[in-house]
């Protein structure tokens, strides 16, 4: 890709991110998985044409926004790792998350995971994790590594490159309020039968 074309992606993602961001109220202590095929970002299908450039373009883009916030961010592998994540040895310690044994390239993990695990301090892979936000870019599917329950969030960009971006925050599961019944109501007889 173009020079130019790289800045865009750059600055494309970090307004998707900054976006989330102010929605999901994160900040320090907050974690952020993110899923990219930087195939689909450049029109390809995912798994096909993975490109080092685009991720270290993402990877600048959302770095400008986690310094912004001051979250941490997992960077999620493909399949042939397991869909394991990237993230600073700190996080993981911090999280007590479970540490796996490999290291991403482009062709086993993916491109935007073999960037970070360049670009980070301390790199280490956890085998999952659940995180408070995720950004999608590609459809790779990070589902699975957000906490219930995952509300989706709609940015005002929708792509990244040629990539469509889906993006979601985790909420606290709701399990009273106004809405919550709690007895049934009481019958003709008087007697109301109620949860023991």
């Amino acid at each position: 890709m173009e020079q130019v074309e790289l800045g865009n992606i750059r600055d494309q993602v970090a307004e998707i991110a900054e976006e989330l961001a102010a929605v999901a109220k994160l900040g320090p202590g907050k974690l952020v998985v993110i899923g990219v095929s930087t195939s689909e970002v450049a029109g390809q299908k995912i798994g096909t044409g993975g490109a080092e450039d685009i991720a270290a373009a993402l990877f600048e883009g959302l770095e400008q926004v986690r310094g912004k916030f001051g979250f941490d961010i997992a960077f999620q592998c493909c399949e042939h790792l397991n869909r394991a994540l990237v993230v600073e040895r700190a996080v993981l310690e911090r999280l007590r998350l479970t540490e796996v044994a490999a290291v991403p390239v482009p062709k086993a993990g993916g491109s935007m995971a073999a960037t970070a695990y360049r670009r980070l301090a301390d790199p280490c892979l956890a085998e999952s994790l659940e995180a408070h936000a995720g950004i999608d870019i590609g459809e790779t599917l990070i589902g699975m590594h957000l906490r219930r329950v995952a509300v989706p969030f709609r940015p005002s960009r929708r792509a990244i490159g040629l990539a469509r971006v889906t993006a979601a925050w985790a909420r606290p599961k709701l399990i009273g309020g106004e809405r919550a019944v709690y007895a049934l109501p009481q019958a003709a007889d008087g007697n109301a039968p109620h949860c023991r």
